[in-house]
């Protein structure tokens, strides 16, 4: 029973996961989570005017950057970021050091499991990560992984080994992740169902990716995760997670990566104004018709073989084919290529170029 209780107290992966946070207030809600994430370090992007002071509750170890930061460590390629938009939270990514990310928003809190226990969604996300997923053949049993579970009968024992994990998608209770005409329609509408499972999304299934309860491994898959030209000055907004999900998932199916979702569960705490997110969401809305098909239709030649050359090959197609619907999607492309860029200048450097660290 000791050596349990101080097994537990040993968080995982404590000095190899940064927990980036995009931001506009005060990160009140952090107290919520501090039992769980007070030994990590966190990586607190700054959305909006960069004169504002975002207070941080004291004993959490942090750097925050803010508009001018970006500017100054990027220079011309801060324009691949975005502003005004909680898409500026991949510059986290770019400037973190450490193996594994989780993202998630300030409106979520810890949500309690059906027993009444609060959840710990960092330790739940790391687990998905530490363990294989099966995108080659589904699991009628779920995660085979996980305790108390295995292959069922049938399952080919030469795939049983898995593949890594790249992505661990979470979910929400409360205020399901709708778009806006869902909102407008249902507006009442809550997520009371804890859903006890975590599943592999199967190889050539795209899914749509929210941002707002993210884990990944950024030595796998990091490059892949931009969030796209999102608000100030862009015809869309709201398809940041969207975007990255999409990239993201036509890439670790070209790498033999996997991507699950499921647990865990956060408590998504207030619903965005409907009417607000349709201004931002009308054109994807039009637009995701024609771009599902692109990511179903993307194939990578086999001379991709590391993500930054699989994202610089979509940005060609991108250009080449969605430019078309729009030309919001040739200045896109460029934009991905700037990203991967800025990317591999940042990832060259020993040294993180620190903003506000405390």
């Amino acid at each position: 029973m000791a050596s349990e209780a101080s097994k537990s107290a040993v968080p995982l992966l404590k000095d190899e996961l940064d927990i980036v946070i995009p931001t506009i207030r005060n990160l009140d809600f952090l107290e919520m989570w501090r039992p769980f994430f007070q030994p990590y370090h966190l990586i607190i992007v700054q959305d909006g005017d960069p004169s504002k002071v975002i207070k941080v509750p004291e004993g959490f170890d942090y750097e925050l950057y803010n508009r001018n930061d970006i500017n100054r460590i990027l220079g011309p390629k801060a324009s691949c970021i975005s502003f005004k938009d909680s898409a500026c939270r991949c510059f986290g990514y770019m400037v973190s050091k450490k193996k594994y990310i989780y993202t998630i928003d300030d409106d979520c809190f810890v949500a309690k499991d059906p027993s009444g226990k609060d959840i710990n969604a960092l330790e739940q996300h790391i687990k998905n990560l530490l363990s294989p997923s099966t995108p080659f053949f589904f699991n009628t049993l779920y995660d085979p992984y996980r305790d108390g579970a295995d292959f069922v009968r049938g399952y080919p024992f030469s795939l049983r080994v898995g593949v890594p994990t790249a992505v661990s998608h979470g979910l929400w209770l409360n205020i399901p992740d709708y778009d806006a005409p869902t909102q407008l329609v249902k507006p009442l509408e809550r997520n009371t169902r804890y859903v006890d499972a975590v599943m592999t999304i199967p190889k050539g299934t795209l899914f749509p990716m929210c941002g707002m309860n993210l884990a990944f491994n950024r030595e796998l898959i990091g490059p892949a995760m931009y969030f796209g030209l999102m608000g100030d000055g862009q015809p869309i907004g709201r398809y940041d997670d969207m975007w990255a999900g999409w990239c993201t998932k036509v890439i670790c199916d070209h790498l033999g990566l996997g991507v699950k979702t499921g647990l865990p569960y956060i408590w998504h705490s207030k619903a965005s104004n409907p009417f607000v997110n349709l201004k931002k969401e009308y054109k994807g809305i039009y637009w995701q018709e024609e771009l599902i098909p692109f990511f179903q239709s993307v194939t990578l030649p086999k001379e991709c073989t590391t993500v930054q050359k699989c994202y610089i090959e979509i940005s060609k197609q991108v250009k080449a084919k969605l430019g078309k619907v729009d030309e919001y999607f040739l200045k896109l492309a460029d934009a991905m290529v700037t990203w991967i860029e800025a990317w591999d200048e940042i990832n060259a450097s020993a040294e993180l170029p620190n903003g506000l660290k405390k």
